[in-house]
Parts: structure tokens; sequence; C-alpha cells
């Protein structure tokens, strides 16, 4: 099936896969250039194919390596969405049970009193747990991993785990996703991350991992920041990570999340791209089926209101009052911030990456790539 065209009364600028509409890349640069943005890489798909696939910008600034396709950021959270896949694929296969209480899979992880999270009301935010702020959930690409395990007991120890009971208001939580990694694990009988690659990278081609590969040309992460707030950046961030000064900004060095089931992957837009192509074709890529098609478009239902965002199981979006058919997910932490968003009605799927900390005005240029009709 073929993108739809703009909605009626809109303009519409028909343009060749592969070629960028006429006003991107002056809205491009004009919103990296607002947003202090070092570079960014986008990638637009249909159902069929790649429709156009480029980079801004530098992905280091000390050697001026320009951002490419092929570069690589961190994920952080878009990481869940994969996550989400991952476990409804268990579901799927009879292996792990949605409406099973989660201290099944992990005894650890109860809530006070009588009344216990499901297995799905961690995918879709509802399970009532807290959110802290994982300042320090990331080590030096050298160092050696914290158990995943571990690290969830550390940040659910006594009774700060939940804020709420379980099933009511959806309310966004990284602990949630931490915890689905370990039933994941539980369920598969395997690391949560050799499942995921297993289960949704590998079969999908994605140039997508838990770190980097060799060869892999890398994004620099960095925070614009003044000088003066140099020394407390390096005391706030786990030590190691803050490296060199190059103008406004300050750059990281290699580094990866601590807990890979909310925000563990490393990656390109491509396969990024591969992996929207698979929602969009609602479970299926290239002869291999991730998901059952009901379970791809059952992801697709936002039906949790939720502070700042609605939610679903996986992907949610910001209440923005179009009768629009849109789900996405953000990615964004010290170093990078990330979108990725798909239009089911029009079969088109957009990302973009960037080695920001910030956030960007990214609305135009999205409306620009969903909004064309590729030839």
């Amino acid at each position: 099936m073929e993108p739809r065209t703009a909605p009626p009364g809109s303009p519409v600028e028909r343009i060749g896969v592969g070629e960028p509409p006429a006003a991107l890349d002056q809205t491009v640069e004009a919103m990296m250039h607002k947003g202090a943005v070092p570079g960014l890489s986008v990638a637009v798909v249909s159902r069929e194919r790649v429709l156009l696939a480029r980079g801004y910008g530098l992905a280091d600034l000390r050697t001026q390596a320009p951002a490419t396709a092929s570069t690589s950021y961190l994920w952080f959270s878009m990481t869940k969405i994969v996550t989400a896949t991952a476990a409804l694929r268990l579901a799927d296969e009879g292996r792990l049970d949605l409406d099973a209480p989660v201290g099944e899979y992990v005894p650890d992880l109860k809530a006070p009193g009588g009344r216990q999270p499901q297995v799905g009301q961690l995918l879709n935010h509802t399970a009532g747990l807290a959110n802290p702020l994982p300042v320090r959930w990331a080590h030096r690409a050298e160092a050696p991993a914290p158990d995943p395990a571990a690290l969830l007991r550390r940040v659910t120890r006594g009774r700060r785990a939940f804020r709420r009971p379980p099933g009511g208001a959806a309310r966004y939580s990284n602990v949630g996703y931490l915890a689905l990694g370990q039933v994941v694990e539980a369920a598969a009988g395997m690391p949560f991350e050799r499942y995921a690659r297993r289960a949704v990278l590998r079969p999908l081609g994605m140039r997508t991992a838990f770190t980097y590969s060799p060869g892999t040309e890398r994004a620099t992460g960095y925070v614009r920041a003044a000088r003066i707030v140099d020394p407390l950046l390096r005391r706030v961030l786990p030590e190691g990570i803050v490296g060199d000064r190059h103008g406004r900004h300050l750059s990281l060095n290699p580094f990866y999340v601590d807990g890979r089931a909310y925000g563990g992957l490393v990656g390109d837009v491509m396969g990024a791209g591969r992996f929207l192509r698979m929602h969009l074709r609602d479970g299926e890529l290239d002869g291999e089926r991730i998901l059952a098609p009901g379970t791809a478009r059952r992801m697709r239902v936002i039906d949790q209101p939720g502070k700042v965002f609605e939610h679903g199981l996986g992907w949610f979006r910001r209440p923005t009052g179009s009768p629009e058919d849109r789900v996405e997910h953000y990615g964004t932490g010290v170093g990078f911030w990330n979108v990725m968003r798909l239009y089911p009605d029009r079969g088109i799927g957009v990302v973009v990456m960037s080695n920001s900390t910030t956030s960007y005005a990214f609305e135009p240029m999205f409306s620009l790539l969903a909004g064309a009709s590729w030839s």
C-alpha cells in the first residue's frame, strides 16, 4: 500500500524516493541552529521501502566527522518499544501471560497490600511504579555493565518502588521497563539482551545492538552548557563520562545505559527504519514474522490516558487534539535526543536521532516528511 497524500486542503509535493522535500534542508538547518544541535540523522520509510535516509551536521565536533544515515546513536528510551515487542512475541507464543502478576516472574517485585501489578500493566505504564530520575544509570563503554536484576533491586528497595495502586492512570516509568526486562528474561529462559537479539533485532537485520559494533560510525554525545557548570556535570554524571569542551558544547566519552531493557540499545536510523517498517506491516518484514498481525495492531491502540503522554502497549503519543492516527516513542537522555513515529493511515514511519541533550522543534520536519506524496 502506497502512503496517502497529505490531508485535504494541504499543498502536496510529489517527490521521488531518495529525494528530500524542497523545504527540508532549510527546515532542518533552522531547527538545528535554534536548538544548537551538533548533528542528526533521519530516515523515512513506507511499508515497502526506505524513502529517505540522510544526515545533517556533525557526528563529532573534534574530528568534524559528518552525521550520516549510518551513524550510531544511543537509543535511550526508544529501546522500550523493542522491549515491548519482545515481550509481546513471547505472549504470542504462549510463553508469557500478560494478565499474570509481575511477582510470578520477578518475585522481588511485589506491591504493598493485596493488589498486585500485572505484566501487561508494565507495558502500558499503569503498574503504579515510580520513575526516579536515572541520572547515574550509565557506565563508560569499557566498564562492565551492572547486573540487571541487582539494578532493579537497588532502585526498588524498600517501599519506594510503588507510588500509586496498580491499574490507575498511566504514569511513565523507566523502572517498569527495567522490571519488564526481567519478566522477559524469566519467560524466555535466557538473558533479556540475548532474547531481544534472537527474537527482534537479528530477524529484522537491524544494525542495532546493546554495544557499539567494531568500525561503527559513532556519534559523540554533547551537552550544551556554560563552562562554569563543567565541574558540576563531572560530579553529577558517572565518573569518566564527561569529556572535553568544544566551544558551547561539552562532549561525552562513549558510554552505555544501565538497564538495557529500558534504554540500552545503540544503532542507526537505518536499523530503526526496518523496525518501523515491521510495525507498519503488522509484525512482518521480508518474510520474518515477529508479531501476530493482531498483536502489532493492538500495540498501536492508545487507550490509557496519562500525564504528558497517552499510552498503549509500548507506543505512546502526546495528546494533540488531532484525529490523525499516529503513535510514537521518544528516546532522550544526556548526550542524545531521538524520536520515532508511525503514521499508520499514511503508511509512513519517521525516525530522527541526534547528539543533542536538549529538545528541538522537530514537528515542522516531521510534517514535511510525513505529508509529502512519495512516488
